[in-house]
């Protein structure tokens, strides 16, 4: 019988983690699997380790290391051939590891993913966020460069390939981790049969902008570790000129300009809606592609902001949330 070990970073999910546990045990058995449960906790002040610890996890406490770093102690410990990563706030469903193993034994990738949903109780920001990511039920499966980590599953040679999660990012390691991984030859598959649901979002605008920006200040270091990527720089690029856009609409409402104003505002608008109409187009829903065209909009201004300060050695730290 196969093993699967599956490593959760957490810090104050006692909400969640639950959850989490119990959602996981649920796909392991189903796809009859030995299933070992690793808990990463970056040092909780809640009742999150003891409740992980109620499910039959191992918790490690591990206070003060970045995310990757939490991983990777947790994957330490792993005995299983195969690995899972997934976050304290998601909840897998039951055929999660049913149809991803079915995949790989078919030869179609290396390295999956599921897609993420919110639940029907999410602000509509929130699950229109989400939403931006996920593809119509006809393209179940699709060949990426990246996954992000809130769920990912591969197995252990993998892993040991690339010598795990850059343990220097505050945040972007799922996408560094994963970009090594292809750079590698491993084939990277998003798959959508089945979704996971995040039950971490954003409750209000203030957690959903302090998130982005989090989120935004990585651009610098992921060049850092890969070198100059048109790729990685577009969308920071992207942001600074709608910076730019924005001082000089200042400047020209300042010296009694106020058309040259209107302009440089109405360009600062079209960043967003190319992004929103790109994202909205698959689901053929007009109003989703006004709420991203503006979240697009203040998630632009955030990126320039979050580029900025880490051009200026910004060094921020926050807990590393699973």
């Amino acid at each position: 019988m196969s093993r699967i070990s599956i490593i959760i970073p957490m810090y104050n999910e006692a909400r969640h983690i639950g959850r989490t546990l119990l959602a996981a045990q649920k796909a392991a058995h189903a796809a009859n699997v030995e299933c070992e449960l690793i808990v990463v906790d970056n040092g909780s002040s809640d009742d999150g380790p003891q409740i992980a610890r109620q499910f039959g996890a191992q918790v490690l406490v591990m206070p003060g290391l970045l995310i990757g770093a939490l991983r990777n102690r947790g994957t330490a410990i792993a005995t299983g051939e195969w690995l899972a990563f997934i976050d304290a706030d998601i909840e897998m469903p039951e055929d999660w590891l049913t149809q991803l193993f079915a995949l790989e034994a078919e030869g179609q990738a290396d390295v999956f993913g599921l897609d993420l949903h919110t639940p029907a109780a999410a602000p509509w920001y929130a699950t229109a966020w989400q939403r931006r990511t996920l593809r119509p039920t006809n393209h179940a499966a699709h060949v990426v460069d990246w996954l992000p980590s809130a769920n990912l599953l591969l197995r252990r040679r993998w892993f040991d390939k690339v010598g795990g999660f850059n343990e220097t990012l505050r945040t972007g390691e799922d996408k560094e981790f994963t970009l090594r991984l292809s750079e590698q030859g491993a084939r990277l598959l998003a798959v959508n049969e089945s979704v996971a649901l995040h039950w971490g979002y954003e409750m209000n605008w203030r957690e959903w902008m302090g998130k982005e920006m989090w989120r935004q200040g990585s651009h610098l270091q992921l060049l850092r570790s890969h070198g100059f990527s048109l790729r990685l720089l577009r969308f920071p690029m992207l942001s600074i000129f709608v910076w730019i856009l924005d001082f000089l609409a200042i400047s020209a409402l300042l010296d009694g300009f106020p058309h040259h104003a209107a302009i440089m505002v109405m360009l600062t608008l079209v960043p967003g809606l190319v992004l929103s109409v790109r994202q909205s187009a698959k689901h053929h829903n007009v109003c989703l592609t006004l709420q991203l065209w503006g979240l697009h909009w203040v998630r632009l201004h955030l990126a320039g902001a979050a580029f900025i300060l880490s051009l200026c050695h910004w060094n921020a730290r926050r807990p590393a949330r699973g």
